[in-house]
């Protein structure tokens, strides 16, 4: 079972909530086949590979992938005037990631 992480220089984030259909995984370079080959816990963001593809020890297992991020808005009221919205502009709206 291998873990589906996103990588931002020395910060990794461990993925959950994968969209389906766009998980793509490759062992040592060489593309597997969903659904053949391994399965994806989209909840958890877990690849599984089938028993007799499970990659050898040592090997490079990498994987592209959309996802999404939980995130609420960071206040509990908008203020919007349309008598200052000026077109091509948006107004400030605080949204922040919420951690599980």
């Amino acid at each position: 079972m291998f873990q589906l992480t996103k990588r931002y220089g020395d910060y990794a984030r461990t993925i959950t909530k994968a969209h389906g259909g766009t998980v793509r995984a490759a062992v040592n370079g060489v593309e597997q086949t969903e659904a053949l080959d391994f399965v994806v816990e989209l909840i958890t963001g877990t690849i599984i590979f089938r028993p007799e593809k499970i990659p050898p020890a040592g090997a490079a297992v990498t994987a592209g992938f959309g996802f999404d991020v939980p995130a609420r808005f960071d206040t509990d009221r908008l203020t919007i005037s349309i008598k200052s919205f000026r077109a091509g502009e948006i107004p400030s709206i605080p949204i922040i990631e919420v951690k599980a």
